[in-house]
């Protein structure tokens, strides 16, 4: 059996590595996918353009305004002398963040304590919009702390200090490129399980691989296991590429982040063999495995938290295989997670594998005959 089995798995990687085009599928791609996300997809505002609408000529004023211009994410695009320039900047998004500081802004700080400022943004994208205000109510609390300190005023009675913890520079990086991991593995495990089958069916040498002595389970295995050792060489690649080249740490388990690995790609490949058996073409199949991936990528977490969904959709999350591996990825690389923490998402990927081999398996003999 084992050399019937082996011979059929070698079969299988000659015939995805001997065309070019499928070695480019293969590779290319999802180190395409790596950097990009790796080096767009981010929550952090490097560069934010905002005016200035400036009423005050004091001290108070001054030092705000050299507080923002020193700020390295934000940029001054335009110095305002009038109310009404303010909304054709915006409108045009021109601008982020306008600045406005009042004619009294100097003389009601040094009289009363306290003076308003107006910050207005362009909230078409709120998380921007969001992200934006943050950075300017972490400048303004640092003006307030200077302002204090420098006229022997007394500290707020309730000052907030904040820790971020598992991510200390908030780097949104630190986030997304676990999440991709899985991603990307998915996706290629996907895709060279879901075409195995069907490419046979398609060129017509699938009646040929029914006389061979190969048994039915056996010729599923043999097209399981080269889906499963592609994703764990990819995986390990795009592990590598996160710790060595975006410099993510990884401070849990490593043996306990490949056994999330194994049982991920088990419940891939069970899913692209099951899409595989179903599909008559190989443009099917592609089809199927696309179906698949899109609605398992947007409910696993990896860019919106599963908490926001109805509960409707968190029902349907749990039979996703990517929801329990990002929880794992991202508790093993900043958490420090063991195989203590996570053996409450390791044993559901295990029951969907189980499950969609099996289900794969009566479908492939339930065709064959």
């Amino acid at each position: 059996m084992l050399i019937r089995l082996l011979a059929l798995i070698h079969k299988e990687f000659l015939a995805l590595l001997k065309d070019p085009r499928s070695r480019m599928v293969l590779i290319v791609p999802p180190m395409i996918q790596l950097l990009v996300f790796g080096y767009a997809a981010t929550f952090d505002l490097k560069d934010i353009s905002y005016a200035l609408y400036n009423e005050d000529r004091g001290t108070a004023s001054r030092e705000l305004v050299a507080a923002f211009d020193g700020a390295p994410a934000f940029h001054r695009v335009s110095t305002l002398h009038a109310e009404g320039e303010i909304a054709p900047l915006v409108d045009k998004r021109a601008v982020l963040v306008v600045l406005h500081i009042g004619p009294r802004f100097s003389a009601d700080l040094q009289s009363r304590g306290s003076a308003p400022v107006q910050v207005i943004v362009d909230g078409r994208n709120s998380n921007t919009a969001m992200i934006a205000l943050n950075y300017v109510r972490a400048i303004v609390d640092d003006f307030n702390r200077a302002w204090i300190a420098a006229h022997g005023l007394p500290a707020p009675p309730a000052r907030l200090e904040t820790r971020a913890w598992f991510n200390p520079n908030l780097e949104s990086r630190w986030f997304f490129i676990p999440g991709i991991i899985g991603m990307l593995t998915l996706v290629t495990t996907m895709l060279v399980t879901a075409l195995t089958v069907a490419r046979e069916r398609e060129q017509g040498t699938f009646d040929q691989l029914l006389v061979t002595p190969l048994r039915p389970g056996e010729i599923l295995l043999g097209k399981a296991l080269p889906g499963f050792i592609i994703g764990m060489v990819q995986g390990t690649a795009i592990l590598l590429i996160a710790t060595l080249w975006f410099k993510v740490p990884l401070l849990g388990s490593l043996s306990a982040l490949y056994a999330g690995l194994a049982l991920f790609l088990l419940s891939g490949v069970g899913a692209g063999l099951l899409i595989s058996s179903l599909a008559v073409t190989q443009q099917q199949g592609l089809l199927g495995a696309f179906l698949f991936m899109v609605p398992a990528v947007i409910l696993s977490g990896f860019a919106t938290p599963i908490a926001n969904m109805p509960t409707v959709v968190q029902t349907i999350t749990l039979i996703d295989p990517l929801r329990y591996f990002l929880v794992i990825l991202r508790k093993v690389f900043l958490e420090g997670a063991g195989f203590d923490v996570l053996t409450g998402q390791l044993w559901p990927m295990a029951v969907i594998g189980l499950v969609s081999l099996s289900l794969a398996s009566w479908l492939f003999r339930h065709r064959l005959y």
